[in-house]
């Protein structure tokens, strides 16, 4: 390795790198896609070892090749962050219990957690409603922050970004990301660039700035915690021909809608994408982020922007030093590493996009790729959404307060308007477009309608900075989008309740709609009571909550101003030139330099939370919100060997894109649900009850809301009621939870059949571990989203794909069904067939895929958690 080692000098001071052209060749370099150099550099510098066999690969010398990929940081959010650090804590009581030293499970890397999971829109549309929201958001869980704290002083390399700070993507790339990085070692000093995980699935958006990063499952993150590598197969890289300029008015959030439909019909789960042509640089910085953060709604690993001025200029704009960013372009520029001479890069796959024909967009009502351009919005809701006309009762004064007595009461109505989440609410050309509309708005006397409940979470402070400084925070303030909050809020579901008025209407059977700047709008993520949302840019989220009702074509609506005079509402919407006038006037490097100075501190609220250093965490039997993991606490200090699945019952048939909101979700935890009701039963007040997400660190309460989605069906038991299962004992259960329970006292082995997509949307670990404490030994599905499939086998589940489809479409099954999963020979690296055979039923053959050695020891031993307890016991 040694002869890989080449010298830059740079402002007369030497620096050590791994020369790629050295290990790679001149021609092979020249031919591989800037991200797949990336991470040849990275297993040069972190895994050698592993090196030759990946080049031989990669030389087509073999058919397999596992990559070895060591971040320099994991980022954590709080819903991810919680369960990771009780699973830490539950770690050190199992390896303690078995005569290890407890001090071994630590961080080996930096860890970096972002609170911006929590906070709720409760209070919205005055100047007090983020001041509310905090104080609401440490009143509920000031226990949570309080174990947060514990794990500051207790664990190594373990950093916390306070609540109300910002939202853990933009934090990322605007503060921590760095142009480049140097190591000292005893050669000298290396340099070499950043790259990172994070445990949320959006991890991609520093993409948008040439950093290499993806979002992994919580558990395996843990493992890259302490030391393990992240592993995957060679994936396929697909190259984005990007041409053209958008037109006037078009944002980046209408590009990445378009690019979400294009990439979720072309197939690109588990592939990196990387964009290419004359295109990218009529992109900014903050656009790029916006696309590549859409990764996971189609399922790319990497959404890849290859470094070039662009994204140095954005790093010293935001406060990187000069001599660091000329550092990094010398570097980048030395290593073949800059966009540049792409004519000569050899993709798996190729796509393209002319920019100038991306239309304003929309993507609805519940995929992220359900794309639409605007100008079809009201058509398609009337053609082929709404639901049937229904009959409204007026007499009553909730209702009258927000219509008048001639005024119509139908379908499509805009209960939730909101600016959020951190595709765009960090974009600052987007927000500067959204505040000008808002202002001329306010000018021609225009108001939200007075059943909508608007809200604006921008996704750092530095965005509170430029809106105030143009005064453009005040005219969002009189359309009712005052800041609610720091944090991802509605676009997680943290939306709060609607307005009593459109809840009563809702009951009625009026389809009430939610329209946001998001990246998600499964059915009733937004909210439990809205089952149809609309993914939009910013200034279409302000103009739709003026128009009241997605059948309202925006680019056909008038409106009178104060004068009386008829205007088009599009008439609104400022041109480039004034949205390029605004961003050169307020944007300032001061900004982000002052943000940083204030980054870790948190305000009063934080600063009086407290904790005691301990080695093992002080478990409370009476806490509600932290338990001691159930799968650590009785962990044999021998591996068992991968399961073998012998007379199991099918648990749940189950349908296509079942997302990680429908296995385990993050809203609001209902009285009279299971878990509300476990929690009142142990003191808990009704009416703190919190998010699903703010629990997961409390197994009892996250099994009791495993698949509780009123939309879920089980095919098997469809006529009984859509969401029942068939217990051991012959009865049908409408909770997945007790009648699994049933099974479980038989120890009977349990099986998910499920279709297409299964496990797509958040990379929440708690929707394999919810699973797999259900009794669930393996899914069969037709595909995976890659996250979820590698949290199941980071839980020792065996994620089957099915071979015939055709075949496997026609099953019909009732659940009393005995099956047996069986092989020739013992699993190994890469492609696996296995027999599945159903009693009384055709057998019918499926496949797993093990991305590496790493994987197959994580089924062996049942589990990351238990592999890396007992090598920690073994060290």
């Amino acid at each position: 390795m040694q002869s890989f080692v080449h010298k830059l000098v740079h402002q007369k001071q030497t620096y050590l790198f791994y020369n790629l052209e050295s290990i790679l060749g001149q021609e092979a370099l020249n031919t591989l896609p800037f991200s797949l150099r990336l991470l040849v550099e990275n297993m040069a510098r972190k895994a050698p070892h592993a090196l030759n066999s990946f080049l031989g690969y990669l030389r087509g010398e073999t058919n397999e090749a596992e990559a070895m990929y060591y971040p320099n940081r994991l980022m954590f959010h709080d819903t991810t962050c919680l369960p990771a650090l009780a699973d830490f804590a539950g770690m050190r009581n199992m390896l303690s219990e078995l005569g290890g030293d407890p001090n071994k499970i630590n961080p080996a890397i930096e860890a970096v957690l972002v609170i911006d999971h929590s906070v709720i829109v409760e209070a919205f549309g005055s100047d007090d409603s983020l001041d509310h929201n905090l104080d609401s958001d440490y009143s509920k869980n000031s226990e949570r922050y309080e174990f947060i704290k514990w794990a500051q002083k207790s664990l190594d390399n373990f950093k916390v970004v306070p609540p109300g700070t910002g939202i853990i993507h933009q934090v990322n790339i605007e503060f921590l990301a760095q142009p480049i990085l140097t190591s000292e070692t005893d050669q000298g000093t290396f340099i070499h660039p950043d790259n990172m995980v994070a445990t949320d699935s959006h991890t991609p958006m520093i993409n948008g700035v040439g950093v290499l990063a993806w979002g992994v499952g919580g558990i395996e993150g843990q493992a890259a915690l302490l030391g393990e590598p992240i592993t995957l197969s060679l994936p396929k890289v697909v190259g984005v021909h990007l041409t053209g300029t958008t037109q006037p008015g078009v944002t980046a959030m209408d590009v990445a809608l378009t690019l979400a439909q294009m990439f979720r019909s072309h197939g690109v789960v588990g592939k990196f994408i990387e964009f290419h042509g004359e295109g990218v640089a009529n992109l900014d910085w903050a656009g790029r982020a916006t696309i590549s953060n859409m990764a996971p709604e189609y399922g790319a690993t990497v959404v890849y922007f290859p470094i070039d001025d662009e994204a140095m200029s954005f790093f010293a704009k935001s406060g990187r030093s000069k001599a660091d960013c000329d550092l990094a372009k010398h570097y980048y520029q030395a290593q073949k590493l800059w966009h540049e001479n792409t004519e000569t890069i050899r993709y798996d796959e190729t796509l393209a996009l002319d920019l100038s024909k991306v239309e304003p967009s929309v993507a609805g009502p519940h995929l992220p790729h359900e794309h639409l351009p605007l100008s079809q919005l009201a058509t398609s809701y009337r053609d082929e959404v709404q639901p049937a006309p229904v009959s409204v009762e007026r007499d009553t004064n909730r209702i009258n307060t927000c219509f008048q007595d001639n005024q119509e009461i139908d379908h499509g109505l805009v209960a939730i308007a909101a600016i959020t989440s951190c595709t765009n609410a960090g974009n600052p050309r987007e927000l500067i477009q959204a505040g000008l509309f808002a202002r001329n708005a306010v000018a021609n006397g225009l108001l939200p309608k007075a059943w909508v409940k608007t809200s604006f979470s921008p996704a750092s402070k530095v965005a509170r900075r430029y809106l105030d400084r143009t005064g453009l925070q005040r005219d969002l303030d009189q359309l009712g989008f005052n800041i609610t909050g720091f944090g991802c809020m509605t676009c997680i579901g943290n939306s709060g309740d609607v307005l009593p008025e459109v809840d009563r209407l809702i009951s009625q059977g009026v389809d009430c709609i939610g329209v946001l700047s998001g990246n998600r709008n499964f059915q009733g993520r937004v909210n439990p009571r809205i089952s149809n949302a609309y993914l939009m840019s910013p200034v279409m989220t302000i103009a739709f909550a003026l128009a009241g009702n997605v059948k309202v074509s925006l680019t056909e609506a008038t409106f009178l101003d104060k004068t009386g005079q008829s205007f088009a509402l599009m008439d609104l919407m400022p041109s480039d030139q004034e949205v390029e006038q605004a961003l050169s006037e307020c944007m300032a490097t001061d900004d982000y330099q002052q943000e940083l100075t204030s980054l870790w501190n948190g305000d009063h609220r934080w600063q009086t939370l407290n904790a005691q250093e301990s080695v093992l965490f002080p478990w409370k039997e009476e806490s509600n919100y932290l338990r001691r993991p159930q799968y650590l606490q009785s962990v044999p200090a021998q591996k068992p060997g991968a399961s073998k699945l012998a007379q199991a019952k099918v648990l749940m048939h189950l349908g296509d894109n079942i997302t990680t909101d429908h296995i385990s979700p993050a809203s609001s935890i209902p009285k009279n649900s299971l878990a509300g009701e476990y929690l009142i039963g142990r003191g808990e007040d009704p009416s703190k009850l919190n998010q699903f997400s703010t629990r997961r660190s409390n197994h009892e309460v996250m099994l009791r809301g495993a698949f509780i989605n009123p939309k879920l069906v089980n095919k098997q038991t469809v006529a009984q009621g859509k969401l029942a299962v068939l217990g051991a004992d012959g009865k049908l259960y409408n909770s997945v939870y007790q009648g699994a329970q049933t099974h479980i006292a038989e120890n009977q082995p349990l099986m998910i059949f499920a279709g297409r997509n299964f496990g797509s949307g958040s990379s929440r670990d708690w929707a394999a571990k919810s699973q797999a404490l259900l009794g669930v030994k393996a899914i069969v599905a037709i595909s995976f989203e890659r996250i979820h499939r590698s949290n199941l086998i980071g839980m020792g589940v065996l994620p089957l794909i099915v071979d015939d489809v055709q075949a496997y479409e026609q099953l019909t099954l009732q659940g009393t069904e005995r099956i047996d999963v069986s092989s020739d020979q013992k699993l190994n690296v890469g492609h696996n067939q296995l027999m599945v055979n159903i009693e009384g039923q055709h057998n019918f053959s499926v496949s797993i895929f093990i991305d590496s050695k790493q994987e197959l020891e994580y089924l062996e031993h049942q589990g990351i958690l238990p592999f890396m307890l007992r090598k920690k016991l073994e060290a």
